[in-house]
């Protein structure tokens, strides 16, 4: 993995402390959790996200989100750890995360899809993806985030 380790990034001086990192996970939602807690979580990141420059992307299918985060490294990170303890999801699995030159979010405080957008698994088995293939499946996940048409709801400032 690209990003250093956690304990580096939490002494970083202030200049590492705005170069531009991403992290990419899945998790397991809650069993129950409903469209409504969906939204309640979609609106509470957007609020959260644009305080913290961070900007990103969420799948939700099948019981399960993928979700992209970048931003400043160590905003990132302290957000990451939250995340950690949210009791809306479970068996949270870090599968990439690294450093950015670039955005690959840029404006989304957080663009939100689900399989009426589009499939993640359905793109995942047309790839002949295998999750045991941590690398070739994360980066599948990252270019299926990427690759989604969406609105222009939710881009910042607007």
């Amino acid at each position: 993995m690209a990003a250093g380790s956690h304990e580096e990034q939490a002494t970083a001086g202030p200049a590492q402390d705005e170069r531009l990192g991403y992290c990419l996970y899945r998790s397991m939602a809650r069993p129950g959790l409903d469209r409504g807690e969906i939204d309640q979580i979609l609106e509470k990141a957007r609020r959260s996200n644009r305080m913290l420059s961070l900007t990103g992307c969420l799948h939700y299918e099948n019981g399960m989100f993928f979700q992209w985060l970048e931003g400043p490294r160590l905003r990132l990170f302290r957000l990451l750890d939250a995340l950690h303890q949210d009791d809306r999801h479970l068996n949270m699995t870090v599968l990439d995360q690294g450093s950015l030159e670039k955005r690959l979010f840029e404006g989304w405080e957080m663009r939100f899809s689900d399989r009426a957008a589009a499939s993640l698994f359905d793109w995942l088995a047309d790839w002949g993806s295998r999750a045991d293939d941590v690398e070739a499946y994360a980066e599948r996940v990252a270019v299926f985030l990427q690759s989604i048409r969406q609105d222009d709801r939710y881009r910042l400032g607007e």
